[in-house]
């Protein structure tokens, strides 16, 4: 299984980005994706994820923010960023559940 991420990079506060993962290796279901992510000196955490039930699940300091959303044809997950604080710097991961896969994760850097 592979995932591919893209779409970080450097951002004024109250900006936006949209990431993408592109899965391959797999059965693309969008209920096994998930975004976390990595602040320098910080343990990485969730973002975003789907739960089994079919419930989607962000963290409380993006609710309200970010969207995570796929698109089975092009067995992608994004991560669509709105409003964004400097303190959402950080390395952003997707992540497949069912086979414990790690995408190489894509910088996002929020300042003015």
């Amino acid at each position: 299984v592979q995932l591919q991420a893209s779409g970080g990079g450097l951002v004024q506060p109250g900006g936006s980005l949209r990431l993408s993962c592109v899965v391959s290796g797999t059965i693309f279901t969008i209920n096994d994706m998930g975004w976390y992510r990595q602040a320098p000196g910080k343990q990485r955490e969730l973002v975003a994820a789907i739960t089994r039930g079919g419930v989607t699940i962000y963290a409380s300091s993006v609710k309200g923010r970010f969207t995570l959303f796929g698109d089975n044809a092009k067995n992608t997950v994004y991560l669509q960023m709105n409003s964004l604080k400097p303190e959402d710097t950080a390395v952003y991961y997707c992540n497949n559940k069912r086979s414990d896969s790690w995408g190489q994760g894509t910088l996002v850097t929020v300042s003015s």
